[in-house]
């Protein structure tokens, strides 16, 4: 499992509370940057961030002089930081129970930014969508399947040809893996109903 500092920007900058917005805006466009982190006044104080969005929603919106409003005006202090170690998923939960796009890294000292950008990049779960799906698909059908020797009868055709489907897809989902599953749905199923394993044979 990944973990935030194996995706984490480490190219950040930090600027004083006391910098100017405009001076904020500057930083950020020489090198492409969306937030900043906005440094501690001494040891024991707190990290915040401004982001771009603080600026064109706190400033620029209200028509405010960008060089006549401090960081310290608009920025989010103390703002929520991230555990180096913390694995990608937790780091994925945290921001979406806060609403958060990005928040500064840091074990006693800052380290770097992380970002919705940098999880999803980093997400193990994107490199494999299609087996994620075949996974939901192979439930729904089992409920359908099940759903279907329910009303037409474990010994009718439709139940047989519904457990076809079913395994089909359980197939699919063990040459992905490239592992044959100890049990098949429709074998799970006939411990339930010994009598479905006959009706199975049948002519369409």
């Amino acid at each position: 499992m990944l973990t935030a500092a194996d995706v984490m920007t480490k190219d950040v900058a930090m600027i004083r509370g006391s910098a100017t917005v405009k001076e904020a805006v500057d930083l950020m466009k020489a090198r492409d940057w969306r937030a900043l982190i906005v440094d501690r006044r001494h040891n024991q104080d707190a990290y915040g961030i401004v982001t771009e969005s603080d600026i064109v929603y706190k400033v620029i919106a209200y028509g405010k002089d960008p060089n006549k409003v401090r960081v310290y005006e608009i920025m989010t202090k103390p703002c929520i930081v991230v555990n180096p170690g913390l694995a990608l998923e937790y780091v994925a939960r945290l921001f979406a129970d806060h609403r958060l796009h990005r928040a500064p890294v840091i074990s006693g000292e800052l380290l770097g930014i992380i970002s919705i950008t940098d999880i999803l990049a980093g997400s193990s779960a994107l490199e494999k969508p299609h087996a994620i799906l075949l996974e939901q698909e192979l439930q729904d059908e089992i409920r359908k399947a099940r759903q279907v020797c329910a009303e037409k009868g474990i010994n009718s055709a439709e139940c047989a040809a519904a457990w076809d489907v079913v395994e089909e897809i359980q197939a699919e989902i063990s040459h992905q893996r490239a592992l044959k599953p100890l049990k098949t749905a429709f074998e799970e199923y006939c411990e339930e109903y010994p009598e479905a394993e006959e009706a199975r044979v049948y002519d369409l």
